[in-house]
């Protein structure tokens, strides 16, 4: 008699090991930006209970070519006229994020984002710089469908599993304020990154996690959801990169990875209850993705890695503070207008 497996702890048991092995290999393999591969990983085992058919995998690796070299196109625009450019690129990140609250594809409204954000900036720095980001996405890409693809292999999504429920969509006449809200957040982080590219990329990345997430976010969980990821995603990279100091190797590095993401995999499926939302936990895994990764490359670099860690925390903070602002803004904004009528 087949043994029936519980979807939500397969669901947890493949977010966390293909987490563990996208990070391991990504890291054993020097990938220019070795973090990137782990944390595409984790939003795609989100988002899908079924495995990527490698042809799909390819057209998404070539969509990703393409939308991030959209950042490409504007990188002469930002050298040569600076304000016309980034007020281009503000609408057209509004335009992405007003796509994706429409029902389009949210991995492509990333790459959109990413390319309008990190490539246009790195490239103003330097062509090459935005050369080796584009290459890093797309090895990353490749990897994360590879690893999703064994991971569905090593722990199959059960016959008669349920299908998720679609994310509920917003109002038509909400799409455009929450599609501005987004765009405010994420901003101000890119006129950062024009700045020192090589120092704010990981920013940029959180921020375009921030612009998504408070998609889905009101003004009373805003502090919630949105601090309160930020903040535990960076405690738990504390204490990972404390546990690794003990013994340092990529064994290790996989190992605690799986531990720390079944964890998480655990809240976020609702096999260990809590009253906060899946959310919370996903940007919790991502930012600590993103903390713990920069962390190993200061590192590898010789560079004082608490000092670094404590300016980035800090710059997190403090991103994630303006992305609640942003939405307490609006939302009241929102509320005394229904007021009037």
């Amino acid at each position: 008699m087949p043994i029936e497996r519980n979807p939500r702890a397969q669901r947890a048991l493949r977010l966390a090991t293909g987490t563990a092995v996208c990070l391991a290999v990504s890291f054993g393999l020097a990938f220019p930006i070795p973090f990137l591969a782990p944390v595409l990983c984790v939003l795609l085992l989100a988002s899908l209970n079924r495995p990527l058919p490698f042809k799909a995998g390819l057209v998404l690796a070539v969509a990703a070519m393409l939308t991030t070299g959209v950042g490409l196109l504007l990188i002469a625009i930002l050298r040569y006229y600076p304000v016309s450019g980034v007020l281009l690129i503000g609408v057209c990140l509004f335009l992405a994020f007003r796509f994706g609250l429409s029902g389009g594809n949210t991995l492509i409204v990333t790459f959109l984002v990413i390319g309008l954000t990190m490539i246009s900036s790195a490239g103003v720095a330097d062509f090459d710089l935005a050369l080796t980001v584009i290459g890093a996405l797309v090895k990353g890409l490749l990897l994360a469908v590879l690893i999703v693809a064994f991971s569905h292999w090593l722990f199959p999504e059960p016959v008669n599993a349920p299908s998720p429920p679609k994310a509920p969509t917003l109002p038509v006449d909400e799409v455009a304020r929450v599609a501005l809200r987004a765009t405010l957040i994420v901003l101000p982080t890119f006129l950062l990154a024009l700045i020192d590219p090589a120092s704010y990329l990981p920013i940029i990345l959180k921020a375009v996690t921030l612009g998504q997430q408070s998609s889905t976010t009101t003004a009373r969980t805003a502090g919630r959801e949105l601090v309160g990821s930020t903040l535990l995603g960076g405690l738990l990279a504390i204490v990972f990169w404390s546990a690794l100091s003990l013994f340092v190797h990529v064994w290790m590095f996989f190992l605690w990875m799986l531990l720390f993401g079944l964890v998480l995999a655990r809240k976020l499926y609702a096999l260990s209850p809590t009253r906060f939302g899946p959310g919370l936990w996903l940007n919790t895994l991502i930012t600590l993705i993103i903390l713990l990764g920069q962390s190993v490359q200061d590192s590898a670099a010789g560079k004082d890695v608490y000092t670094a860690f404590a300016v980035r925390m800090g710059l997190f903070v403090a991103v994630t503070l303006y992305a609640c602002l942003m939405v307490h803004l609006l939302d009241q904004r929102q509320t005394g207008e229904a007021r009037e009528q």
